[in-house]
């Protein structure tokens, strides 16, 4: 089975920085995306960016300028840089991965992300 470990989470101050990082197993495809996500407490869990097989990337508007995502397709490993970071920022952060169809139907365990002001 497909197992994602997701690690690199921590307590900064605003304006600080944190890289998180995925790191994929079992994984027999190639043609896969792997998105971050995060939530919050009270919230639903909100997409935050993704990256394609291809390197396309997406990201949320409230991030743009300030996180990136980046893979490393042989490792199947995931990182999320983030820069600037904002009290709003504060929140559990998953990553995941498509499955054939497409869906993102595999995640990891979560790692905490807090911005303090």
């Amino acid at each position: 089975q497909v197992r994602l470990v997701d690690s690199g989470g921590g307590l900064v101050q605003a304006g600080g920085s944190l890289r998180l990082s995925c790191a994929a197993s079992g994984l027999t495809f190639s043609r896969y995306t792997m998105g971050w996500f995060r939530q919050a407490p009270g919230k639903e869990r909100e997409f935050v960016a993704a990256e394609t097989w291809t390197g396309t990337r997406a990201y949320t508007e409230s991030v743009k300028g300030r996180f990136t995502i980046s893979r490393d397709n042989v490792q199947k490993t995931v990182y999320l840089q983030m820069n600037s970071l904002k009290p709003e920022d504060t929140a559990v952060y998953y990553c995941a991965v498509t499955s054939t169809s497409g869906l993102y139907d595999c995640w990891g365990q979560g790692t905490q992300v807090t911005v303090s002001s």
